[in-house]
């Protein structure tokens, strides 16, 4: 299989290097391109720095990377560099976007402003399977624990996942002995942290965030990776439901 590895953190980021390494070993065909800088919140933006209309790219491994896999540093967002490598801008068009890892937990409805998520999505919407991996920290210390467990999951995601589908999958930093195991969840109301909206004098809004209480809904992804489970859901990328039943009408008439 051909796997794009991306991510939302940017090129030096180790979490790329534990994927792009972990898919390698598992004997796929591995090209990471990745954001030349961070662009996380980035959704499926297609945004991306160009020069005399040509994509700003530049050769650079990610650290720790193993000898012999392809890495560039794309001036742009991760959903662009899917968008991007679906036409064969990366050499063959790949199989599977595996994303991350994530510094930082991507749970919730608002896994739709993530740009780790936005990348495999952008992926799907041309057909190719994607894999969102991310680890519930902000400075983690155990990404060899997000690859143990990202490993079954892609070997799930090849042989079964359809091609319009993402799996989000969310790991604890902590030793991989320590997770309590890997669970399905559906999507908390919100993410990690929650924000709240003030109006100020003078035409300014304040907003603060806040965490959301694992309490409210202990059964979804938000509330079983806080008690330690590492958790998978899956997403489905924009698609025509057939069997909605929409308004339709003839010509309109103006009086």
């Amino acid at each position: 299989m051909r796997v794009l590895v991306t991510n939302d953190d940017g090129i030096d980021s180790p979490g790329i290097t534990t994927l792009a390494v972990m898919a390698a070993d598992a004997g796929h065909d591995v090209v990471v391109a990745a954001p030349a800088r961070e662009s996380s919140g980035a959704s499926a933006s297609l945004l991306g720095a160009e020069q005399d209309g040509r994509l700003i790219v530049a050769s650079k491994p990610s650290p720790g990377l193993t000898e012999g896999i392809p890495s560039f540093a794309v001036r742009a967002a991760p959903g662009l560099i899917a968008f991007v490598a679906a036409y064969g801008g990366f050499g063959p068009k790949p199989d599977v976007v595996l994303s991350g890892v994530n510094r930082g937990a991507n749970t919730g409805h608002a896994v739709l402003h993530s740009g780790t998520v936005g990348a495999a999505l952008s992926g799907a919407t041309h057909g190719i399977k994607g894999l969102a991996v991310s680890i519930a920290y902000h400075d983690p210390r155990h990404w060899e624990t997000a690859a143990a467990f990202a490993r079954p999951v892609l070997d799930w995601v090849v042989a079964h996942c359809p091609g319009d589908r993402v799996l989000n999958l969310n790991v604890p930093d902590l030793p991989v002995e320590q997770v309590r195991g890997l669970r399905k969840a559906p999507l908390a109301s919100f993410g990690a942290v929650q924000a709240r909206i003030h109006e100020l004098e003078h035409g300014h809004l304040q907003l603060t965030y806040s965490d959301v209480e694992i309490t409210r809904e202990p059964d979804t992804d938000a509330g079983m990776l806080a008690r330690g489970w590492a958790t998978v859901t899956q997403l489905l990328a924009p698609a025509f439901d057939a069997d909605a039943e929409l308004p339709e009408s003839g010509p309109l008439t103006t009086a």
